[in-house]
């Protein structure tokens, strides 16, 4: 059975208070779920230490980016070891505002999947077309090519620390949002092309993000081949984000 996970992304947002007031309703309001859904919080790296400290033990959290390097001189980066050392357990890799606001090539991508997984974490690998490769027919095959590129270098047996999540960038922050068949869809196709490269692709958890709200999550997390979702925007608001988590179906 594959593991069912809701992750909310502060992005660049949050507070010490934030990180105190958001992480212990969540984590009250979630700890007696029986969907058997991974809850996951993903802030701005300065506040790792304060959501790990709200977290009750019940929740997992995560690094919105590392690093393609272990240690040395790289200013302003994080390793994914300090990652590890500071209690958490998942990072982002690939955000398309990584890709497009950082200039982050595949290659690079490559690389901090590589470091996230040999440092224990589980890489949460982000990919998505643009509006522009929708329209032009080629959605498949930028994500196929995304997804290739960046787990080039997994071997067999760190399969089960990938975690892919399909965001289409022209969903992300725009309240536009896939329909739930046409994310299954691109689900279905990322879970064939994770087969073609001899990945366990039915063991691998595969997420949509883009414009997820309390409102339209059900019908997207029941789609056979959706096991949870990357949330964005509504992370931040305690009774969205746990809506949310209770709109995983439990038992599948």
């Amino acid at each position: 059975m594959r593991r069912k996970i809701v992750a909310g992304n502060w992005k660049m947002n949050g507070s010490k208070a934030l990180a105190q007031t958001l992480v212990s309703d969540v984590q009250s309001q979630t700890a007696s779920l029986d969907n058997g859904v991974e809850v996951v919080i993903i802030p701005p790296a300065i506040y790792v230490g304060d959501v790990v400290a709200n977290a009750g033990g019940s929740l997992s959290v995560g690094v919105q980016n590392v690093g393609q390097w272990s240690s040395g001189a790289y200013t302003g980066e994080i390793a994914a070891e300090m990652a590890v050392d500071q209690g958490c357990q998942y990072a982002l890799v690939g955000h398309s505002e990584r890709r497009q606001l950082f200039g982050e090539s595949d290659d690079v991508v490559a690389q901090k999947v590589g470091r996230v997984i040999g440092a224990g974490l589980h890489a949460v690998l982000c990919v998505g077309e643009t509006l522009e490769e929708r329209e032009a027919g080629r959605a498949e095959s930028v994500v196929a090519s995304q997804v290739k590129a960046g787990l080039a270098g997994v071997a067999k047996d760190q399969w089960q620390r990938v975690i892919v999540a399909y965001e289409p960038v022209w969903a992300i922050g725009t309240g536009k949002t896939a329909t739930a068949q046409d994310a299954q869809a691109m689900h279905a196709s990322l879970r064939q092309v994770l087969s073609e490269m001899g990945a366990p692709a039915n063991e691998i958890s595969l997420l949509y993000g883009g414009s997820v709200k309390a409102d339209n999550a059900a019908a997207l997390f029941a789609e056979p081949d959706i096991d949870g979702g990357l949330i964005g925007g509504a992370s931040l608001v305690a009774e969205d984000f746990v809506s949310i988590c209770r709109s995983v179906p439990a038992g599948t």
